[in-house]
């Protein structure tokens, strides 16, 4: 059976990341919004909703809403680097969603809704500890509680049902909890190794 393509960018969602390319899983709540706001972004070359971090393989939706499977909806991004940074990438993630909440975001309660990262190599997870630590700082600066956001080695990637892929494309008035904090998270460069 051949994979769905993507409604925006017309490729097979199964399809393999070009070479020089990277990817990104990032877990904001609801996935709806997450996805189109990564869409947009000028570089990313592919993004497909699904689930990550949990112990069910090939979960539906309905089994990670009752909120058994241990996993989040997340948002895997192909990009590339050389049009858009990882640390872009990170910045978009802090500033777009409430990464104080715990198992939640907004009304949308469960662990499926909490904050993550998820890193493919060494150097994403230095960047998002380090962004999260920076963050973390304006944050309280502004009265906010911690971050709960969890930074983990990329784990299996499960798709959701087609449905629910680009669903902002497929219905423009559908829901989206996307809800920043205000505040702004500056670009943060990972130090030079000496």
């Amino acid at each position: 059976m051949t994979a769905p393509l993507h409604r925006i960018f017309g490729r097979p969602l199964d399809a393999p990341a070009p070479k020089g390319f990277d990817q990104a899983i990032f877990g904001m709540g609801c996935y709806w919004g997450v996805e189109r706001l990564f869409w947009k972004q000028d570089g990313v070359w592919l993004t497909e909703v699904g689930f990550a971090g949990g112990t069910v393989e090939n979960p539906t939706y309905k089994q990670v809403c009752n909120g058994d499977t241990g996993h989040a909806e997340v948002v895997r991004v192909v990009f590339d680097s050389s049009r858009i940074s990882y640390e872009r990438l990170l910045q978009i993630f802090w500033e777009n969603h409430n990464p104080t909440q715990g198992n939640r975001q907004g009304n949308d309660v469960g662990t499926q809704y909490r904050s993550l990262i998820m890193y493919y190599t060494g150097s994403q997870k230095a960047a998002a500890e380090l962004s999260k630590a920076d963050f973390n700082n304006r944050l309280a600066v502004e009265g906010f509680p911690k971050i709960t956001t969890e930074i983990l080695p990329a784990a299996p990637f499960f798709p959701a049902h087609e449905d629910h892929q680009q669903y902002l494309d497929r219905y423009p008035d559908g829901y989206c909890g996307l809800r920043g904090t205000g505040v702004c998270a500056p670009l943060t460069d990972i130090p030079e190794e000496t």
